[in-house]
């Protein structure tokens, strides 16, 4: 499980940029019902994991666990912001400029700080329970979106974490224009997802 998203990374530098639209049915996260499933429960030694999520003030952050390479972590989260590009910039994020027709990209700000656990020495995957949404529904992944905007941290670059360090790492996801409101979702894993929403104009 630990980073999971080295190989995309890694094959970023060689792969032109390409959507990779998730399904996007139903509006509502498979957690819901994964949370209450027997295998979860089983799976989980906390009882509080089911109880965890819901919706968050701006500002406001949520504590949650990540099994981590050396084991686990409590981190406090919180989406500090979203940014969504226009359609111009985003037609010229991909390879084909069609296939961000009517769409724009959201770039989720997250900062995670080091709350309790051992200290990592080698990448973090607390930034794995991140999903952006827009009107109820799960953005498309941006496969190969470079997250070096300013204020983004590459997690893999963070080789030292501690108890009281915090950093913020960014996701970015394609959404469709004109969205009228977006939201940076975190959770643990099978875990409710916490949900800080930002109304657009």
């Amino acid at each position: 499980m630990p980073h999971r998203k080295t190989a995309l990374r890694l094959a970023a530098p060689v792969a032109v940029l390409a959507l990779a639209l998730t399904a996007c049915g139903g509006g509502d996260e498979k957690s819901d019902t994964d949370a209450k499933s027997p295998a979860t429960t089983e799976a989980s030694p906390s009882p509080s994991e089911a109880a965890s999520g819901g919706d968050m003030a701006t500002g406001e952050s949520a504590t949650g666990k990540v099994a981590e390479d050396p084991g686990e972590v409590t981190y406090d989260v919180v989406a500090q912001k979203v940014d969504v590009s226009t359609e111009a910039e985003a037609a010229k994020t991909v390879a084909d400029a069609a296939d961000a027709k009517g769409k724009v990209l959201a770039t989720a700000y997250v900062k995670y700080t080091h709350k309790s656990g051992p200290a990592l020495t080698e990448g973090s995957d607390v930034h794995d329970g991140t999903t952006v949404f827009a009107d109820g529904q799960r953005g498309g992944v941006l496969v190969g979106a470079s997250e070096d905007a300013p204020g983004c941290e590459d997690p893999y670059d963070v080789e030292s974490w501690k108890q009281g360090e915090s950093h913020v790492f960014c996701e970015t996801y394609v959404i469709p224009a004109g969205a009228k409101s977006v939201e940076a979702h975190w959770s643990e894993e099978d875990g409710e997802p916490y949900v800080w929403k930002f109304p657009q104009k």
